[in-house]
């Protein structure tokens, strides 16, 4: 019987996931001067105040404005690739399997969150339970929207929203990419990832007219998204134990193809409404969110982090079994 070689890069990546997780669950995040997420934002921030014109500039500047956007999206991608690509080679030439393991889950961190997300969301209802004004105050640090003029049960709704939807682009968007292309996958995905939530907004943010300057950034986060969006669903539906049904039409109801998605699947599998006034109502029918839902919502999110590192290490099971 031909042995199986774990000390090949597959394995060795699939321990790096669990090895992030860990460090994930124990550290959380990394000091921002040491965050390449950060780093990405000061390149975007950088870049932004190049490409998008002042708003209400000649409407004539939309071309302009779009091709600017593009090639600055390509060349902030390449130069990320770039990197994780020479890191991820160097790595795996210079050590042996277990050293690779750690030190590219240390290295991978850092492109996903989850326990700053939870935390982050749980704050929110903390903080509800002081007073209205805590509660939008802590919802201000995960939401750009305006929160000033949220009552309670919007706020909660607006946290466990954030909690769905984030799910997908800060935990398993980059973690899909990166089983699938390694480190560059998922370093191109953090880089979409901020580049949408920077640049992507329709209009005029921070005295700028984004509608074509960030078009770019917010197709390509859609199609990056597509498949890890849905991904989330089932594994939400997983973690509650069943279905959402009903789940298509309500995720249509958004105006994103993605975020719909996790969110729709979070609001009937709590069977709560939870809204993004005079935008969209997911689960319109269902009750008034409660803080014990914010808890659920939070548990599920725990099991579906737990199912994916398992999930992952499925193709590995199954060709043990068949080489058995």
């Amino acid at each position: 019987m031909p042995a199986i070689d774990f000390t090949a890069p597959v394995p060795a990546m699939l321990a790096a996931l669990w090895i992030a997780l860990a460090v994930d669950l124990w550290l959380g995040e990394p000091p921002a001067r040491w965050h390449p997420v950060v780093w990405i934002g000061r390149y975007l921030g950088w870049a932004g105040a190049r490409i998008a014109p002042p708003f209400g500039a000649a409407s004539g500047q939309a071309g302009r404005a779009f091709v600017l956007g593009a090639i600055a999206w390509c060349a902030g991608a390449l130069a990320v690739l770039a990197i994780a690509v020479a890191l991820q080679a160097a790595m795996q030439q210079a050590l042996p399997a277990w050293a690779f393991a750690l030190l590219l889950g240390l290295v991978l961190k850092p492109l996903f969150a989850w326990r700053m997300l939870r935390d982050e969301v749980l704050a929110v209802e903390a903080a509800l339970g002081e007073s209205l004004e805590a509660g939008r105050a802590r919802l201000a640090r995960l939401v750009s929207r305006d929160v000033s003029q949220l009552g309670e049960r919007e706020v909660r709704e607006s946290a466990i929203e954030s909690l769905a939807e984030n799910l997908n682009d800060s935990l398993v968007a980059p973690l899909f990419w990166f089983l699938l292309f390694g480190l560059p996958g998922a370093a191109l995905y953090r880089f979409a990832n901020t580049a949408d939530a920077m640049w992507g907004y329709r209009g005029e943010r921070g005295g700028r007219d984004w509608t074509w300057a960030g078009k770019w950034a917010a197709r390509a986060d859609d199609l990056l998204s597509w498949l890890p969006a849905r991904l989330t669903v089932l594994l939400l539906a997983l973690a509650a134990g069943r279905w959402p049904r009903g789940l298509a039409r309500e995720a249509r109801r958004t105006p994103s193809p993605n975020s719909g998605w996790p969110m729709a699947a979070m609001a009937l599998l709590l069977g709560v409404r939870l809204a993004k006034p005079a935008v969209y109502a997911l689960n319109a029918e269902g009750r008034a969110a409660m803080p014990a839902d914010t808890a659920r919502a939070a548990r599920f999110g725990q099991r579906a982090v737990l199912l994916l590192a398992l999930a992952a290490w499925l193709p590995v099971v199954l060709l043990f079994m068949g080489v058995r």
